[in-house]
């Protein structure tokens, strides 16, 4: 048996709003999945890692932030290809409240920026995370 093939994965996701505006992180040209598009932090859970762990935690590598899980506002999936097989995507998505002001993104091509819900359609933000989005939007 194959170690190496995933089964479906579970993934968190964190739709930051602080004073009505939503923090959205464009991706390092470098990533082989979505280069250069912008989007929510988000990212794939460790092994026993409960979905507001895990969207914390990917929050903090992701952009420096502390933060504290309002609530769970939906679910989204996707399917990804991994070595040439389908996996199944399930992720929880969440809105965080910011304990801590400074960003640090980890790739030096990246940018960030805390926008409006009128101004989510200024920057290249795929029909994906924008949905993530409106959801937490339709939530608050």
């Amino acid at each position: 048996m194959d170690m190496d093939i995933p089964g479906d994965k579970r993934l968190a996701a964190a739709v930051v709003m602080r004073k009505g505006r939503v923090l959205l992180v464009r991706r390092s040209e470098t990533e082989r999945f979505l280069p250069c598009v912008w989007g929510v932090p988000c990212g794939k859970l460790e092994p026993g890692e409960s979905p507001q762990d895990g969207v914390l935690r990917e929050l903090k590598e992701e952009t420096g932030l502390l933060g504290e899980v309002v609530r769970k506002v939906g679910e989204s999936s996707f399917v990804s290809e991994y070595r040439g097989r389908e996996v199944k995507n399930w992720q929880d998505n969440f809105l965080v409240r910011p304990l801590s002001r400074h960003i640090t993104l980890p790739e030096p091509d990246q940018a960030y920026a805390w926008l409006s819900p009128a101004e989510l359609s200024s920057v290249d933000i795929d029909e994906y995370n924008l949905d993530i989005v409106r959801q937490a939007l339709h939530r608050v």
